[in-house]
């Protein structure tokens, strides 16, 4: 099917206008800005303060080896370090509570059918799939400039190469986050409303791994089908463990497969 480039764009922008431009929309990034406020106040900075402590500094290469997150300790920039153990659990999470309404509150208002005869099903979802990365590109992109300003704060010299660090945070993050909002595209062709939504999306990783659990306890070869599951990869990545096919491939496909099952389910419901 043929895409129109201008409206899958425009499709895009409303959501950034629809989060930036509106009550509602500025109210969620007043939240988000002060809960990441607290987090860098005293979560990051706080860690960073442990992490330089001498008398600490056994119990956290300890804690830190256990869980396998030993990597991190050798990095100079310790903020970038926390904020890195942050982001790549908290940011899929969030996902799923922002990304809850792409498609179903249009459905509700009766604004889908008006939308669908001036673009087709297929750019809606991509359109509106697309507007939803850039929203967590713009937050990324705030919360890693002022992670930035407190490491410049504490050592100047370390800014250049913590900068050169959080370009390559910021592509790994985006392709982590991606099957998410890719998952909340697919789950808004057949909910009936956003809060809907996100429980589904609770009982889809929750139920979903409790069966996949007894399936691999039974037949551990069936162990493969974790990776139905997007942020399956996210404690490797976490860890600096993850290779180029599990921290990018894997998130991709996942992305494509998600998103083909959305337009084909969308494709044909009812507006």
């Amino acid at each position: 099917m043929q895409l129109n480039t201008k409206r899958l764009v425009n499709i895009a922008l409303f959501e950034l206008v629809r989060l930036f431009l509106t009550k509602t929309g500025l109210l969620a990034v007043a939240v988000f800005s002060i809960c990441w406020l607290l987090v860098l106040r005293y979560g990051i900075a706080e860690a960073v303060n442990l992490l330089s402590s001498p008398d600490f500094s056994q119990f956290i290469d300890y804690i830190f080896g256990a869980a396998g997150l030993s990597k991190l300790l050798t990095w100079p920039e310790a903020e970038l370090a926390i904020y890195w153990l942050i982001a790549v659990y908290s940011f899929p999470i969030f996902c799923l509570f922002l990304c809850t309404d792409q498609t179903v509150g249009d459905r509700q208002r009766g604004t889908l059918r008006f939308l669908s005869l001036r673009a087709t099903r297929m750019e809606i979802i991509l359109g509106r799939f697309i507007g939803q990365v850039f929203i967590l590109i713009t937050l990324l992109l705030i919360t890693l400039l002022a992670t930035l300003a407190m490491l410049a704060y504490r050592e100047p010299s370390l800014f250049l190469p913590g900068l050169l660090r959080s370009f390559l945070f910021l592509g790994y993050l985006i392709i982590a986050v991606m099957p998410f909002i890719a998952l909340m595209s697919f789950i808004n062709t057949f909910a009936r409303s956003a809060r809907l939504a996100f429980v589904v999306a609770i009982l889809f990783f929750a139920g979903g791994n409790i069966i996949i659990g007894l399936l691999t306890w039974q037949l551990p070869a069936l162990a493969i089908l974790n990776y139905i599951f997007p942020g399956y990869q996210l404690a490797d990545l976490a860890a600096q463990n993850a290779g180029l096919m599990l921290s990018i491939g894997v998130p991709l496909i996942q992305t494509m497969v998600l998103l083909i099952f959305a337009e084909r389910v969308f494709a044909r419901s009812s507006l």
